[in-house]
Order: C-alpha cells, then structure tokens, then sequence
C-alpha cells in the first residue's frame, strides 16, 4: 500500500505554444450527443518513459509536435474550441483551427526521486499542463506537456477535456500519435460523427425510462465543494494471487455465469467502503456505486468513434445487506447492473436527455462510490518508437468517495486500487479492504 507523498519539485517552462494543422482545415461546429453535454470536465494523465539514447526528450518534442499537426486534420475538433449555443444551451464544438497546446518543461529531479509513479501527489499532478501556462489563455481542448528529468527519462503529461474522448478512443488517438511519431500512417481512422449517438426525439412511449442522472446544477456544485475536504488518498496493490483468490471466493458459491474479475474487485470495494462508514449506520440506508459500462457493441457503435461510448451503470443495496451478504451476492448485484445497461435503455436515457442544456462537469449520479478502471484499457501497448510507457497515472477526477483501477506495472499481474475517501473512514476502509480479502 501506498500514500501521496512530496518532494517538492520543481518544473521550469521553457515554452507554450499552439500547434495547428498543416493545411487549411474546413471550419464546422460539431456536434455533441447528450452523453457528451455531461463531460465538461478536464482529465488529466500522465505518461513515463525510461532514458533511451535514440530519442533524447528534445527529438521526442519534435516528433509529437509532428505528429499531432497531423493528427489535427483527422482530428479537427482537438483545435477548436468548445462553445455554447446560447439558444438551445447545448455544447458545441467550433472547429475553428485555433490549435491545441503544446508545452516543454525540465526539472532537475530524476525519475527515481519522484518515488511510487503510480501514486498520484501533488508532484506528479505538476507534470500535467496548467491552466495558469503564460500564452494559453484560451485553454485549448487539449495540451500536451512533455517534461526532460535529468536522468533522460521523461513524462508526457496530457490534458484534455472529457467531451473529446471516453479511455476507449483516448487510446487510439495514443495509438495514432505513436504511429504517425514513427513516421507511420494512422493506425486507426477515426469516426467523429457524434450523431451516432444521438436518438429518437421526442422520446419513445414503450421504453422504461430508469432516470440515473441527476440534474440539479446546485447539488454539482455543493457536492465538488465538499468532496475536497478531508480526503485522504491511498494506493492498494493487489497481486494475481489476491484476484484469484477473490474470484474463487465469490464463484465458488455463485451460479452460472461466474463473475469477472472487474466485477468481483468492483464488490469488494463497494463492500469495504461502504461498511467503513461509521458505526450506527442505519441498516436500512441504501448504499450505491457507480461503474462505467462501455456500450459500443450494445447500440451497436463503431470501435473507431471518438466520442464518448460509455454510460454509467448504478446499483444499491442497503448497509444491512451490504454487511450480512457475501461477496458473491454483491458481485451478482454489480454484474446485474451492467446488463440493465442495454442498447434499450441507453437510448431512453439519452432520449430523456434532449432538451436538457448542457451542464458545467460530471453530471450528479447515483450517490456513492464511483469505481473507474484504466485497468485494461492498453495504454501500457501502445507503441512509441522511444519505448512503451514506463507506467501511466491517472490524475483527474479524484475526490471522495472515488476508486480508480490501473494496471501493477510491478509485473505481478495484478491491479493497484486507488482510493480516496474522507480520512475518518480511511483507516477501517484498510483494515476491510485486507481483512475480506481473507
């Protein structure tokens, strides 16, 4: 287990820039689909690389410089700008050419001060591009900040708002900027037509309309103003072992079909969270999680689209059921959940959804925990020609009550969970987390 930790470094700028398209690219306003209108929010990851002497940190600048001027046409709404209809109240996208972000930085440090690289602290977060960066004032849909330690390694820090890519297409825009940096094509070609996931209107009579979302702009705010109070955030690692071990605890009591591993570790963290709130906890409150469901193959979409294909599942139970029931019973629950998410209901929420402006950051859902996996998305496959990723972190959407899933580059074969939650239930939360494990 791990815990945010600083070393206070330092990073010099030594410039910002836009970069544009190499060719004059038409302008448009594009659309977004009401799963889109709900992301207005910037996420942020960063990317290390071990020294190699082929491509010293200056050539890796120069080679995605490169290649994102080309990945700019394909891609044109990475240049624009996101604006708002003032009719309609609906985001939009002004494919206007004005350029996405690129930033060289250096610090003095070397890779192996920063410590645990797979556990977020206010160090690591300074490798992503700031909003305060002189010369982006008008904060592009996305910049890149590339960051020379004095070791010869590096970190590519990346931000972009949410409304561009969901993890999925994320990494195939990684993949194509790999590719075209190597002197490539595309690996990909990318679909942006956000009409796909757009639907009947007005919406259909003989579809049940499940209403996750809420939509009180004054409960969004209330709750980001809160969830940043008194969090503490932790790094648990578990191995191949461990995940074996769970599974087989959940299935051997389990009837067809077994659970998957996402949807036993999914269990086992709602458990330990939710029973770690404090002692007295009225058994009949209902306890939630929430859980990204990829529906390309449920609508159906194609895999190349580059919008947001994911719809977030929510499922409760009391903390009388969550205490007395088994893991397998919870892991039924998270598994049921995801299947609710058919190509049915996604269109009735969507449907819901016309009409309704779009809203400043991650809509209000169901209450409760919020489990996000960058587990199997693949960013550690991609394949530049300075090397594969060292391991990568993911630095944005962490408050309270959330827990991210990302991949053990220990080479275990496991996962590390990353969890914060406010400091009075941090400490049974571990002593749970350990202790159901058994």
């Amino acid at each position: 287990m791990g815990s945010v930790s600083q070393t206070d470094l330092k990073i010099k700028i030594k410039s910002t820039s836009l970069v544009h398209p190499p060719i004059e690219v038409e302008r448009r306003s594009m659309f977004l689909s009401n799963i889109d209108q709900f992301l207005n929010v910037d996420m942020g990851t960063v990317h290390f690389f071990s020294s190699n002497q082929a491509f010293p940190p200056s050539d890796v600048c120069e080679a995605v410089v490169r290649a994102l001027r080309e990945l700019l046409v394909p891609y044109d709404f990475l240049a624009g700008r996101l604006k708002e209809d003032p009719l309609t109240g609906r985001f939009e996208i002004d494919c206007n050419g004005a350029g996405a972000g690129f930033v060289v930085a250096s610090t003095e440090r070397a890779l192996e001060d920063m410590g645990d690289l797979t556990c977020p602290s206010p160090d690591i977060v300074k490798l992503v591009p700031s909003k305060s960066l002189p010369g982006l004032e008008d904060w592009p849909l996305m910049v890149i900040q590339v960051t020379s330690f004095a070791c010869g390694g590096f970190a590519m820090g990346i931000s972009n708002n949410h409304i561009t890519f969901d993890g999925i297409s994320f990494k195939m825009f990684l993949d194509n900027l790999a590719s075209l940096a190597a002197g490539g094509p595309l690996s990909v070609e990318p679909l942006n037509d956000r009409h796909l996931f757009s639907f009947r209107s007005p919406p259909s009579e003989n579809i049940p309309n499940p209403d996750p979302v809420t939509l009180d702009e004054d409960i969004q705010t209330k709750g980001a103003a809160a969830s940043t109070e008194n969090i503490q955030t932790k790094l648990f690692h578990l191995t191949h072992s461990d995940i074996a071990a769970l599974k087989d605890k959940a299935n051997a009591a389990a009837s067809a079909p077994t659970h998957s591993s996402f949807n036993v570790l999914t269990a086992h963290i709602w458990r330990c969270k939710s029973l770690s709130a404090a002692d007295g906890t009225d058994p009949n409150s209902t306890l939630g999680v929430n859980y990204a469901v990829d529906v390309r193959p449920r609508l159906p979409l194609p895999a190349s689209y580059t919008g947001n294909g994911i719809f977030i599942s929510i499922c409760s139970a009391t903390y009388g059921e969550l205490a007395e029931g088994t893991l397998s019973w919870v892991a039924e629950l998270v598994r049921e959940g995801a299947e609710i998410v058919t190509g049915e209901y996604v269109r009735s929420v969507v449907e819901l959804l016309e009409g309704v402006p779009g809203h400043h950051g991650l809509a209000v859902l169901g209450g409760g925990l919020l489990v996000t996996s960058w587990w199997r998305l693949g960013l550690e496959g991609v394949e530049y020609p300075w090397g594969k990723v060292l391991c990568y972190m993911d630095t944005g959407g962490l408050g309270n009550d959330v827990a991210v899933l990302l991949l053990d580059f220990r080479g275990s074969g496991g996962v590390n969970v990353l969890v914060s939650l406010r400091g009075d239930e941090m400490e049974r939360f571990e002593k749970l987390f350990y202790d159901l494990l058994k």
